[in-house]
């Protein structure tokens, strides 16, 4: 799907740095003139380049939080609720804000996530912040990811903009040509150094549909059989960020960082829990190293087909404009639900904002670490 889609302006502009850059609009003012969100509708930076991601330290929250989580979940306020979504993935929260926790509480917030794979908080304020907040949240739990193509939010290139309405239809991609837009990945996993935590906030929804689905990559290892566990336990795959950026280019959109290769452990350990997880996923695995093509092909078959159809390790959440969710790509893969007409004027737009934490080399069973080239 081209750019002919999307209500598109060109405007000149500056940057964080106070650089002068040109920038590309990717809605229609005169659908958002009277949007108190607008300013977080999605642009594109056509002009800062950034270097390749140079491997930096990363210190887990997770590891500084007490195991019982006693400032989260035992906070004494009767208001506070606390439910799991599925058995295997998936918490929600009420009663407590995000903007308002302590250190100690975003401690333990970040081994929840570990352990529950995604947690979702209701009726937040963390939409009417502000950027500054938001972003500072986002750097407690470690350094925030610049995506190498995608939309971003003007003067924040660190906030990825999510938003799918009759002026903007990109997000759609290619789903005219299959069946399904269901796309179950972990995000940008092809980095040396993949995400963390991931956070998302909508701040207006569809009035039905648009849900997103998570999936247990720590259950999905645990249904595989001994056999085959030992076997991928020794094994690399490849993700690839080349055609993400190849589609972006074709579509008209800038490359601001050269697309990467990683090798990543298929079975990594989370550095935390201690958890052993199934690291491959449909978006943006590509090949088993070492393997013969079609070897690789059908096990690689095999675990996506696991991934995006075992329900009994999945959990669905509906949106609404007050809700938040952080996930832990290490352990989830997740794909949004674009089921909604986005002509039909009750349906149409759902719009948000993503942060994104890059975390620590990945580790396999044995110890090894990712590699690239």
């Amino acid at each position: 799907m081209s750019n002919t889609i999307t209500k598109t302006t060109v405007q000149e502009a500056t940057n964080a740095k106070g650089e002068h850059i040109i920038l590309k609009t990717a809605y229609d003012d005169a659908i958002h003139g009277q949007s108190k969100y607008a300013a977080y509708l999605p642009v594109y930076d056509n002009t800062t380049k950034f270097p390749p991601t140079e491997r930096f330290e990363f210190h887990d929250r997770g590891h500084n939080a007490d195991p019982a989580k006693p400032n989260l979940l035992n906070t004494g306020d009767i208001n506070v609720k606390i439910t799991k979504l599925a058995p295997r993935v998936g918490t929600e929260i009420t009663g407590l804000q995000l903007s308002q926790l302590s250190d100690a509480q975003k401690d333990e917030l970040a081994l929840l996530i570990a352990e529950r794979g995604v947690v979702v908080f209701r009726d937040q304020d963390f939409k009417d912040i502000g950027p500054e907040k938001q972003k500072e949240f986002g750097q407690y739990f470690g350094r925030l990811h610049v995506h190498p193509v995608g939309a971003h939010v003007k003067d924040h290139i660190e906030f990825h903009s999510i938003y799918l309405g009759k002026d903007n239809l990109y997000r759609l991609g290619r789903s005219s040509k299959r069946l399904t837009t269901v796309g179950y990945h972990s995000d940008v996993s092809y980095e040396h150094q993949p995400p963390g935590i991931t956070l998302l906030t909508l701040v207006q929804v569809p009035e039905t549909g648009g849900d997103t689905g998570w999936t247990s990559q720590a259950a999905a290892y645990d249904r595989l059989s001994e056999p085959l566990k030992a076997f991928l336990e020794g094994l690399k795959a490849e993700h690839s960020g080349f055609p993400q950026a190849e589609n972006a280019q074709r579509d008209g959109h800038f490359v601001r960082r050269d697309p990467v290769k990683s090798y990543h452990p298929i079975v990594r350990v989370h550095p935390v829990t201690k958890q052993k997880v199934l690291f491959v996923n449909p978006g943006f695995t590509k090949r088993i190293v070492n393997l013969k093509e079609e070897e690789s092909d059908a096990i690689l078959k095999l675990l996506f087909k696991h991934i995006s159809q075992s329900q009994d390790i999945q959990a669905r959440v509906k949106w609404d404009d007050r809700t938040v969710a952080l996930w832990d790509n290490r352990v989830t893969a997740h794909t949004a639900i674009s089921d909604y007409d986005v002509g039909d004027e009750g349906e149409g737009l759902r719009q948000g904002f993503r942060i994104t934490t890059l975390a620590e080399v990945p580790i396999g069973v044995d110890g090894t670490e990712s590699t690239w080239d």
